[in-house]
């Protein structure tokens, strides 16, 4: 698969993924800054500390094998005297929309720090939007090394400023104070929101409070005098004081940081889904069944990647990253997902929280639909299993999803082992989702689901769950591996 318009809005390079390979044209401008960044103290500080992507710089046979490629000739014929880098590849990329807040404050500290720390070495970043920021597990790591460049010493501006507000700051403030869902900001904003947009939003004494004057209000009220300004307003300034430079660059970049932290979501955050494990509907005995059921089939087909859908707070993602997997969790509970992030950051497990509901899954975004692949397009046959847990009886009713479509979709996303939770009509969540409509469903039986299951998958194990109308099935797909 080779995507060659996966990163093209920097003038300075462009990447592309090609048979796996993560590879970055870089313009021969461009190519001396790029090396030179990655081997100062900084550079080499951050992807040691796995901060940064690394970079290897292809030899001279292996880029002319690729002009050979058919692949990527038109490409580079555009770039005859460019550089190519390979990066490590992060396994499963994602996006601003597909993160809780508490995902996007990470990355904007990670940002912050990234450029404080570059200024001891003379370099500055040329901007400052989470989408130069993917997730490996639960820990971001910046991916756009020629956003590094140098600074001129006398120079007392942070060019990304005004973009680390809109893309950062603003999205959070309005999540935060309005409960704007980030999924609403970035899938029609991909620039974040403006200084006048929230402005719109407050009242008249709300303009007035500090955070809300410093970040929305003044930059909305100087906007005419800005456009005064025209042209000039970005004409470079440089202090013959060095230092004083240097000073006022650092002081707002902690500036930011405080105003970052104010907006750190809360550690506790009430939803509708997000006390589901202490007050869930099993009983002791049913859900120590589940626990054993999954935890055996997990031992027996050892899936090296999982995908946890309808994974709540993560108790079931936490037990595959313990049985070694590498997890994706998907849930539409922007506050369940937050807190599976804090879990998996603060116990270590490699799992990567995502606010995804597999009914309406992210779709392509930007330029011809094709700089952010949807979220099937990156999931399918990804993972060798999938985790369908007390989630089925949501898609058939709350979502009218037909059964043989669930089915059929959990065989593209799994390459080999599915566990599902069958919930039958009379179970009380069904009927509660159901509203009293419950014999719409009453044809849906085991014998049913089990004939369903066997167009796609073959059944390895089945357990009924004690003391419930609730069965556990381990399926796997049929040509699948083991």
């Amino acid at each position: 698969m080779t995507q060659l318009v996966a990163s093209f809005r920097d003038p300075a390079g462009s990447c592309c993924l090609i048979d796996g390979r993560i590879l970055r044209i870089v313009g021969k401008d461009s190519a001396a800054t790029f090396e030179t960044f990655l081997q100062t103290k900084s550079g080499l500080g951050f992807v040691d500390r796995r901060q940064l992507v690394s970079a290897r710089r292809l030899e001279k046979a292996e880029l002319a094998a690729l002009r050979e490629s058919s692949r990527m000739t038109g490409f580079l014929a555009a770039h005859p005297d460019a550089a190519v880098f390979e990066h490590e590849r992060v396994w499963f990329p994602s996006y601003p929309y597909e993160w809780p807040p508490e995902m996007l404050w990470e990355a904007g500290r990670l940002t912050l720090d990234l450029a404080l720390t570059a200024l001891e070495d003379g370099y500055g970043l040329k901007d400052a939007t989470p989408y130069n920021i993917l997730y490996r597990g639960s820990e971001p790591i910046f991916i756009d090394v020629p956003s590094f460049e140098p600074r001129a010493p006398g120079d007392p501006v942070w060019n990304p400023y005004g973009q680390f507000v809109r893309t950062f700051l603003l999205p959070l403030l309005a999540n935060r104070r309005w409960g704007v869902p980030l999924a609403d900001i970035f899938t029609t904003h991909r620039d974040g929101l403006e200084p006048e947009d929230i402005y719109r939003w407050c009242g008249p004494l709300e303009r007035f409070k500090p955070r809300m004057l410093s970040l929305v209000s003044m930059p909305t009220w100087l906007r005419g005098r800005a456009r005064a300004e025209g042209g000039k307003l970005y004409e470079s300034r440089t202090l013959a004081n060095e230092e004083k430079a240097r000073f006022i660059v650092e002081s707002l970049l902690k500036q930011l940081r405080r105003s970052l932290d104010a907006l750190q979501s809360r550690v506790r955050k009430e939803s509708v889904w997000s006390d589901y494990m202490a007050t869930h509907s099993y009983s002791e005995p049913a859900f120590a069944a589940k626990e054993q059921f999954v935890e055996s089939l997990l031992r027996e087909f050892e899936p090296s990647r999982v995908l946890d859908v309808g994974a709540n707070t993560g108790h079931f993602s936490a037990l595959a990253a313990k049985a070694g997997a590498e997890v994706v969790a998907l849930d539409l509970d922007p506050a369940c997902v937050g807190a599976l992030w804090r879990r998996a950051r603060s116990q270590k497990l490699n799992i990567l929280p995502l606010v995804v509901d597999l009914s309406r899954p992210s779709p392509a975004l930007g330029w011809r639909n094709s700089e952010c692949p949807s979220f099937l397009d990156r999931a399918a046959g990804a993972f060798d299993a999938v985790l369908m847990l007390a989630v089925i009886h949501h898609l058939l009713v709350t979502e009218r999803i037909p059964l043989e479509e669930i089915l059929r979709q959990a065989s593209e996303l799994t390459t080999s082992l599915l566990i599902i939770e069958f919930v039958a009509p009379e179970d009380e969540m069904f009927r509660h989702l159901t509203r009293g409509r419950e014999h719409l469903h009453a044809s849906l039986t085991e014998t049913i689901f089990e004939r369903v299951c066997g167009e796609y998958f073959d059944i390895v194990k089945s357990v009924p769950l004690p003391g419930s109308r609730r069965r556990l099935y381990g399926l796997k797909r049929k040509g699948g591996s083991h």
